[in-house]
């Protein structure tokens, strides 16, 4: 049994004796125990697990009494050892179902079933990994191998004594770094880099001669944009094997070290780690559905099919088609993308870039969907527009990729979305001619030619109806201006009506607002045609498809779209899903509608004119109130007791219900871009605009859980402005309290503490009590942040006062427990612990569970200061695993740092550095000044292992980060570097 385990089933047996229906199964990846159903069986002593194992080992086959022997005591056997061989298996046949220990010649054999065995379930998994590894199935491949190294519950034989189970304890512990190690490489392979190097800095502490482990760091960290740390990494391994063993790095290190200080392009693709092939793991088909009326276009399709063709084995081609609206362009694009995509066998990429509207998509949100649809996980993805488009380059590095950009407003919204790599290509649609795209093969779309528009129509309609109308057919393609969205539109409707004849629908053309002489380029020419479809609508519907094009947002759920109709949920559907019968309403998912962009535009327009202002206004404030109705339901639910929701504006909509907390942040989440959008356009009418603040904040898991920080930022700054505009007060007070909380978590203090001191000057003003009571709780927390102890001990005890005054027992226990962290910074331990454990009670009995995680967590850093460790630890933990179940990314990742500070005080280097890691890994920390901290303690756990270099690295990174943001921090790194520079 030398080596790595065979293949089991040139080695695994039959079950031999046993009897049918008794399935014992047994373990050695940890104490070696056995089970008869759920029922775990007694193995007696060390040396009778002992012999168990030297069985369960062989596999299958008979070993002697001599062998056994010599595998419980080797050269130095007792002088009954025969005796107490027997006696041991006699126990075990005692204690193990009939037939499965038997005896033969001279020996003895344990028969195991298929599967009943840990580590003939670790290989079998390890061979289908190999398996699918072979075959690029790198997802599966990985899966595979977590599955197998799952199996392992601590030390393989545990406490078994004898030569033979040491001999094995080695080998099963090797066999499972090899396995760790390649796991890790299919990491990288899909770039999970970020998530590798907490690992690998756990693994490398653990096990620091192994330089597969050192250079596979190296690489998660160059990956991750920590060049000077990888460096570092293998500057400390230098040192370590010379100091140790007096040799150095092996040449695959030295490479490695090389590539990274020449900045290899080819290190930063997923396939520079192993030679096999990681590209074909992941093969986005994002196109959506070809039209299979597709109609016409004949030498578009093959211009375009040919420039496309053409990007394999050269430069990048891009072509850009250029139109109205309505006539044709996503069509056209679609269709020529499925004709090319045999071309790009890696995958083809689309997406909507909504140039048309007044909120087109971000470059930088556009690429973070694309590389996850690339196989990139979202902790690899950078923050900026540069680092995310150099990371998309790079992925696409190697591979034949189809990029179709739908709808964009100009050329700056595209470039950054290009591949610029040799056999991919990019089709881009838009309104205008992207004459300032460099290299672009500029098409013109122009509405369809008589013939063309014909056969669509008849296409859609049928031929049947459409051969004895022909006249009357061309009069209805003329009459939409043979622009295709309005043929299409106009088709679809007397498609769905059988009873009308292709006369019938000319008629009715014929008698609307037709305005052919509007058809010029631009949106008079798609209001035109939207005119068409729209004068066929029902009374009902026409009403519909006016008043919901009033809000703004991407797209509509069915209970908003109730809400702004003021009609029942039924009712609402029927009427949305025959809008999306006619094509001028879209289903963006089931219960979800959307209008294209230029369809938006012509309902406002019906709105305007043929709405009174007074009933346009209704409608956006009954959405306004279903989500301000809404939030503040969740709201409660997540802080029960918390006097907020009674300090709100009340809404005369009302909005849905929630029984229980997950399903209530689903929707929340789930509706964050619409809702934000609904607090932007609300603010500017002075109606709605103390809902639109109060929305904002009943809505502040947006911005505390890191999800949505950013357009929540936004969005607080929009509505704060709007208020000082109207000279609102009381509004303008509780915007900047909500601006103070994004700004605070992102690590601004002094900009949070200037919201925070206005808002409290407008609240006193404005006799607001809410805002003064939240706003000291901030000010004291960017106290604690700033040094200012003194400071913050006033206001968070004024915070504690003014809650008390109102009531607000959620709010007291927030205070408390900041307050407790001032008393840590001051070195009063005893009543930071103290205070924490007083909110903490408050939490508990009003059963706020996502609360009870931030008191256990200030609780966790009183501890860990007041030097009780173990303690300390329990508590964070628990704080994690709440924080991690609610999708509180920012405080889950602010968790692992504290847990990496008492891991670090309590003298656990390693253990200390994973946590780090995995705090940087989740990228959402609360900004630069927060990542300096993790950065900090990350170099104090690598310098207590060893890692002088790494620990350099990380603090010099640190130390930067403080300059640039004047911390104070600067100073304690600049003494930690001292000693390291001076060496």
């Amino acid at each position: 049994m030398d080596g790595v385990p065979r293949v089991p089933d040139q080695r695994r047996p039959a079950p031999g004796n046993a009897p049918e229906g008794v399935r014992p199964h047994f373990s050695v990846l940890g104490p070696v125990r056995a089970w008869h159903g759920t029922e775990q069986l007694s193995m007696g002593s060390p040396q009778q697990r002992a012999l168990l194992a030297a069985l369960l080992l062989r596999d299958g086959r008979t070993a002697t009494s001599h062998e056994l022997i010599d595998a419980l005591w080797g050269e130095d056997p007792p002088s009954q050892a025969l005796a107490a061989v027997r006696t041991y298996a006699s126990r075990l046949r005692k204690v193990l179902p009939a037939g499965v220990l038997v005896s033969e010649s001279g020996g003895y054999a344990i028969a195991v079933a298929d599967g009943a065995l840990d580590l003939a379930l670790a290989e079998d998994l390890s061979t289908e990994a190999e398996k699918a590894r072979s075959v690029a199935d790198l997802c599966q491949a990985r899966s595979l191998l977590n599955k197998a190294l799952s199996l392992w519950d601590g030390e393989p034989l545990a406490n078994v004594p004898g030569p033979y189970a040491e001999t094995e304890r080695t080998r099963l512990e090797e066999w499972r770094l090899q396995l760790l190690e390649s796991r890790l490489d299919m990491d990288l392979e899909v770039g999970c880099h970020a998530e590798a190097v907490s690992e690998l800095t756990a693994l490398t502490a653990a096990h620091p001669l192994r330089e597969r482990l050192r250079e596979l760091l190296m690489l998660a960290l160059y990956r991750s944009g920590r060049q000077a740390e990888a460096l570092a990494v293998y500057a400390d391994t230098r040192r370590l094997l010379d100091d140790e063993l007096g040799v150095d790095p092996r040449p695959g290190l030295k490479e490695l070290q090389q590539r990274i200080l020449q900045a290899d392009p080819a290190l930063a693709e997923p396939s520079a780690a192993t030679p096999e092939p990681a590209a074909a793991a992941v093969r986005p088909a994002q196109l959506p559905a070809t039209v299979p009326d597709f109609t016409g276009r004949a030498s578009f399709v093959s211009e375009l099919s040919d420039i496309l063709s053409a990007a394999e084995g050269r430069v990048m081609a891009v072509s850009a088609l250029a139109g109205i609206g309505g006539v044709g362009k996503t069509t056209l694009a679609v269709h020529v993308a499925h004709v090319a995509r045999t071309y790009f066998p890696d995958g083809q990429l689309y997406v909507d870039l909504q140039g048309a509207g007044a909120r087109a998509a971000e470059p930088e949100t556009v690429l973070g969907a694309f590389l996850r649809a690339l196989g990139t996980a979202d902790s690899a993805i950078p923050d900026s527009l540069e680092e995310r488009a150099a990371l998309y380059r790079s992925v696409l590095d190697g591979r034949r990729v189809l990029v179709v950009l739908d709808n964009a407003r100009d050329a700056a919204q595209v470039r950054p979305l290009l591949p610029g790599m040799e056999g991919c290509a990019a089709l881009v649609t838009s309104r205008i001619r992207m004459v300032d795209l460099a290299g672009a093969h500029l098409v013109d779309l122009d509405v369809m030619s008589p013939e063309e528009a014909l056969l669509l129509f008849t296409r859609i309609v049928g031929e049947e109806r459409v051969q004895s109308e022909r006249e009357a057919a061309l009069d209805v393609v003329a009459a939409c201006g043979f622009l295709p969205l309005a043929i299409r539109i106009a088709a679809s409707r007397l498609a769905a009506r059988r009873t009308w004849t292709v006369s019938t629908l000319a008629a009715k053309l014929a008698d609307e607002r037709r305005r052919l002489d509007e058809l010029q380029a631009g949106d008079l020419a798609v209001k035109a045609t939207f005119e068409l479809g729209y004068g066929q609508l029902e009374p009902a519907q026409a009403r519909a498809f006016r008043i919901l094009g009033l809000a703004d947002g991407p797209d509509l759920s069915l209970a908003a779209a109730a809400a702004v109709l003021d009609l029942p949920v039924e009712e609402t559907e029927d009427l949305l899903e025959s809008l999306v019968d006619t094509s001028l309403v879209e289903s963006a998912a089931p219960g979800r509608y959307r209008y294209h962009d230029l369809v938006r535009l012509y309902a406002r327009a019906c709105a305007e004119r043929e709405l009174p202002p007074g009933e346009r206004e209704s409608a956006t404030s009954r959405l306004l109130d279903f989500y301000l109705a809404t939030a503040t339901g969740v709201y409660a639910l997540e802080r029960p007791g918390d006097r907020l929701v009674d300090h709100l504006e009340r809404t005369d909509y009302a909005g849905l219900r929630f029984s229980e907390g997950a399903t209530a942040l689903d929707w929340l989440y789930a509706e964050a871009d619409s809702l934000l959008a609904c607090v932007r356009q609300s603010a500017s009418d002075g109606s709605m605009l103390r809902r639109a603040v109060d929305l904002l904040w009943a809505a502040k898991d947006l911005a505390e859980s890191g999800a949505n920080s950013h357009q929540y930022e936004t969005t607080a700054a929009a509505v704060r402005d709007a208020a000082n505009a109207a000279g609102d007060e009381r509004a303008e007070g509780r915007a900047r309290t909500t601006l103070t909380n994004v700004l605070l978590v992102s690590g601004r203090f002094n900009a949070a503490d200037d919201e925070a001191r206005l808002a409290t000057l407008l609240a006193e003003r404005a006799g607001d009590t809410v805002p003064i009571c939240w706003a000291s709780n901030d000010r004291g927390i960017i106290a604690i942040y700033q040094n200012r102890h003194a400071d913050g001990e006033r206001y968070l005890q004024q915070a504690i006062d003014n809650f008390r005054a109102i009531g607000n027992q959620v709010g007291e226990a927030s205070a408390l427990c900041n307050l407790s962290r001032i008393h840590v910074a001051m070195g009063r331990t005893t009543s930071a612990v103290e205070l924490a454990r007083q909110g903490i009670a408050i939490y508990d009995n009003m059963g706020l569970t996502l609360r009870l995680a931030n008191g256990r967590f200030a609780l966790g850093i009183a501890l860990t200061r007041a030097d009780r460790h173990s303690e300390a630890l329990d508590e964070l933990s628990e704080a994690l695993t709440i924080f991690t179940e609610n999708r509180q990314r920012l405080w889950e990742g602010t968790t692992h740092f504290r847990i990496a500070e008492a891991h670090l005080a309590a003298g656990r280097p390693a253990q200390a550095a994973q946590h780090a890691e995995q705090a940087l890994a989740l990228r959402c920390i609360g900004g630069d000044w927060m990542r300096g901290n993790v950065l900090t303690t990350l170099g104090r756990s690598l310098a207590e292992l060893g890692q002088a270099d790494r620990a350099k690295a990380c603090w010099t990174e640190a130390l930067a980060i403080y300059l640039q943001s004047d911390a104070a921090e600067a100073d304690e790194v600049r003494q930690l570097l001292a000693p390291v520079a001076a060496a």
